[in-house]
């Protein structure tokens, strides 16, 4: 059964509304109120799973008490009803399951019903997954951006839904400014059209996130959301890992290493043309750089020059105008007596900055090619 209270200061509403529930066979009307304070003072101690809440109350407006609500009881679900669309905007900011608009027909409240069953079903499998030792969600974000939800690709309700998704991912376990969003995702769109499809897409964004396991894990705050989600396998987090490891432990687990960058895709979701990437993809390009010149310092203190000298092709792939990177190449043809090679990458190198940016390798990396050029 589905355990619901109301709360509507209007007498009549509330008694229709408390019918129209108990048509409902899988529906118990655990208590009805028509004053605040009597919601107040029992709710923290009742049973119940869903909370119908007029928004327009004296005393304390429907959104306050929901957001009340939520702090007692975290997965408690919360539908609005009111007469007037103006609030709904601040009612998805809550994390609603539903909006109805006064007066509700069988049929609408019917709608409302199926969603909240829909959300119970779901939650029977969590705790399934929650014991499975492989996530059941996996995120791939190098060289593209898609999601698998037990080895099948997760489809989006909008095009705009990936996209917040994917934004929020990039900024996991931040708290991001409602503006900051909009900035990034509807920059070209009229400021109250873009927060009205904000909070739409943030509900189907909800809603596909439910269905995946993951309940409550976006939420808003103070003007923010944040995305706060566990136990989901990501290859950017896996490079995160990667290189805190080392940090913390001063070793680099060589093993998973040289498996990510054999899995290695290419650049952080390089085939989206989102106007916001760019300083996330800078930063993990940044993070794969550091994770290979820790491989060849390994490398280097192992004496292996074949796969030092394989390591520093890659860096050079992924870094092609490096002049650091290139030094180092140089110096390990030189180690190796084979100048054949240092002439050769050098003059690549050389070739490959003057076309496309129209400068000449530095001084130290000139000066390194002409004691082998001298030789």
């Amino acid at each position: 059964m589905i355990r619901v209270i109301i709360a509507d200061d209007e007498p009549l509403a509330l008694l229709n509304m408390e019918k129209k529930l108990e048509e409902f066979n899988s529906v118990e009307v655990v208590k009805a109120y028509s004053t605040i304070n009597d919601l107040l003072d029992e709710a923290p101690t009742l049973d119940f799973h869903v909370a119908f809440l007029d928004v327009e109350m004296p005393g304390m407006n429907g959104l306050e008490v929901a957001q009340l609500l939520k702090k007692w009881k975290k997965n408690v679900l919360i539908v609005f009803v009111t007469a007037y669309r103006d609030y709904a905007v601040q009612a998805f900011e809550i994390n609603t399951l539903d909006y109805l608009l006064k007066p509700i027909s069988k049929s609408r409240l019917e709608t409302t019903i199926n969603r909240i069953h829909e959300f119970f079903q779901l939650e029977i499998p969590i705790t399934k997954q929650v014991q499975q030792i492989e996530p059941s969600l996996s995120i791939h974000c190098l060289g593209g951006f898609t999601v698998f939800h037990n080895k099948n690709i997760v489809h989006w309700r909008t095009v705009k839904t990936k996209e917040l998704f994917a934004f929020l991912l990039s900024n996991l376990n931040s708290h991001i400014p409602r503006d900051t969003i909009i900035d990034a995702l509807w920059a070209e769109t009229e400021y109250k059209k873009a927060r009205v499809q904000l909070h739409t897409t943030i509900s189907y964004l909800r809603t596909t996130l439910s269905s995946l396991g993951y309940f409550n894990v976006l939420q808003y705050a103070n003007g923010c959301y944040i995305l706060q989600m566990e136990n989901f396998h990501s290859d950017v987090m896996e490079l995160e890992q990667l290189l805190k490891d080392k940090e913390t432990f001063g070793e680099l687990d060589v093993e998973k290493s040289e498996l990510f960058i054999q899995n290695y895709h290419g650049e952080y979701m390089a085939t989206l043309d989102y106007s916001w990437i760019h300083s996330k993809a800078n930063f993990i390009h940044n993070q794969l750089t550091l994770l290979l010149s820790y491989l060849v310092e390994h490398y280097t203190a192992k004496h292996n020059a074949k796969k030092r000298e394989q390591t520093l092709l890659l860096m050079i792939e992924y870094n092609p105008y490096s002049d650091n990177t290139m030094q180092q190449l140089i110096q390990h043809y030189i180690e190796e007596d084979n100048r054949a090679n240092a002439v050769r990458v050098y003059n690549t190198f050389k070739k490959n900055l003057y076309t496309d940016l129209g400068i000449l390798p530095n001084q130290e990396t000139i000066s390194l090619y002409a004691s082998i050029a001298h030789e």
